[in-house]
């Protein structure tokens, strides 16, 4: 009988359709890129905005640094490239509150990182959060919180002894009270806001609105002052609709921009009244957990990054494309081990020219490429080195970051979003890339290394 020995059992989980990060639950993980098949990937550079840093990069295939913006803030919580080749952001100062996701603004950088535009949302009653969307007039889409207090949400509707009265809460020695419900902000180059849309102005039980007592059931701020807690906005100028995803109601919506009315929302019908519930063991008429980074890929399709937390039935992620005419989920991809793809907060997914999809599995600092079909393939594999002021060759147990909430896997390297693009890409003409090198000078060949074990095999009898 033919078994692999432990070290090409190892090196099979790494290269083959399981990705490596925790697959087999090592103390030890190698940072950079772990494996490329260069005939299917998607090539290109891919910005990585680490979340415990204050830079960004832009690495190639290979993972080495051809770029660097040097900031004075953490993104809040990612960047992306424009096509004239600055660097949208969103960075963080001291958070209003301490809700996951919480920003300051926007800014725009030039190729030298110089501050070429920004605009805040930061005062004591609003902050910006998680995401923005560049629209081709040059004007920004940026959603915020804006504090409601504990009298007006009881005029809302909202059940008494919910939510704290003024910030007398607390989770993790920080403040936060009363309630926190998001609005969408759209601001033009010269930093006018020109156009704003407010949840609060659509509470109700009706199927195109919010309930104001749809709550998660966990303790703390989740679902009581952090109330819808949307992850991310993108305005598609085809149907003049807005797409937003809600994490905390386990769904996303499309909405009307003109009149500001819901047109759609899929994800978790309960919390209009119109599906069963999640019970310990059983999720219900629930389809999505947690969910971010909903993009649109046409008129009728979604991708969403389904992260599967508190999911009853299992925690594990998903990448999902929604058919919105059809009202189901037509494709998904999940990791064959739970522990080879999860990530409980944030996350992404990126559609590539080539019908590739970049992940982006934001608690471990891991980005993989997959090709979309009836049999997802990993194409390109990749863990951000970067944590804080230092790069690191290998990821150990003490680089975790200890969470009160269960079944949180989050990693001191933990990267909201990366995006790639193509070399022909409008925003990299005319810039000068370095030749590239590696974040740790003298890493070993992780990729070559893996290619090499994953051949050995012995036949033990």
């Amino acid at each position: 009988m033919k078994f692999s020995s432990i070290l090409a059992l190892m090196a099979t989980v790494i290269i083959g359709s399981v990705v490596p990060v925790n697959a087999v639950e090592s103390s030890m993980t190698p940072t950079g890129v772990l494996q490329w098949n260069e005939e299917k990937a998607y090539n290109g550079y891919t910005v990585v905005s680490p979340n415990t840093g204050t830079n960004s990069y832009l690495i190639d295939m290979e993972g080495k640094v051809v770029h660097e913006w040097k900031t004075d803030f953490r993104p809040g919580l990612y960047a992306e490239l424009l096509p004239n080749g600055n660097l949208l952001r969103g960075f963080r100062k001291k958070d209003i509150v301490p809700f996951g996701g919480a920003s300051a603004g926007v800014q725009e950088l030039d190729w030298e990182g110089n501050v070429v535009w920004e605009h805040l949302i930061y005062d004591k009653d609003h902050t910006a959060h998680h995401c923005f969307d560049r629209l081709e007039n040059g004007n920004t889409l940026m959603l915020a919180w804006e504090r409601k207090t504990y009298d007006e949400a009881m005029k809302k509707g909202r059940k008494a002894g919910t939510i704290p009265k003024g910030d007398t809460g607390e989770i993790h020695g920080d403040k936060y009270g009363d309630i926190w419900p998001d609005y969408l902000v759209e601001v033009d180059s010269k930093g006018k806001e020109i156009w704003t849309w407010h949840v609060w102005d659509y509470v109700g039980n009706g199927k195109d609105q919010f309930n104001i007592n749809f709550m998660l059931p966990m303790e703390g701020y989740y679902g009581a002052s952090d109330w819808t807690h949307f992850n991310s906005v993108e305005y598609n100028k085809n149907t003049d609709q807005v797409l937003l995803c809600s994490r905390n109601f386990g769904e996303i919506y499309i909405i009307d921009k003109k009149t500001g009315k819901m047109v759609y929302r899929f994800g978790n019908p309960s919390t209009h009244g119109q599906g069963d519930s999640p019970s310990f063991l059983n999720a219900g008429d629930q389809e999505l957990f947690g969910p971010h980074s909903a993009t649109w890929l046409d008129n009728e399709r979604v991708l969403i990054f389904d992260n599967g937390w508190q999911n009853p039935e299992v925690n594990r992620s998903r990448v999902v494309i929604l058919n919105t005419k059809m009202n189901k989920i037509e494709w998904y991809y999940e990791a064959k081990n739970p522990n080879a793809f999860y990530s409980a907060f944030q996350g992404a997914a990126q559609m590539l020219e080539n019908g590739n999809i970049l992940v982006t599995s934001t608690n471990t600092g891991h980005s993989f490429e997959i090709t979309s079909g009836d049999k997802p393939e990993i194409v390109w594999e990749f863990v951000s080195p970067w944590i804080k002021k230092k790069a690191v060759a290998m990821l150990t147990e003490e680089d975790s970051i200890p969470f009160s909430a269960g079944c949180i896997n989050l990693m001191l390297n933990y990267t909201h979003r990366t995006y790639r693009y193509a070399p022909d890409y409008e925003g990299l003409q005319g810039k000068k890339l370095s030749k590239g090198e590696y974040p740790v000078p003298g890493v070993p060949n992780w990729r070559e290394l893996y290619e090499k074990a994953a051949s050995l095999e012995v036949e033990v009898k």
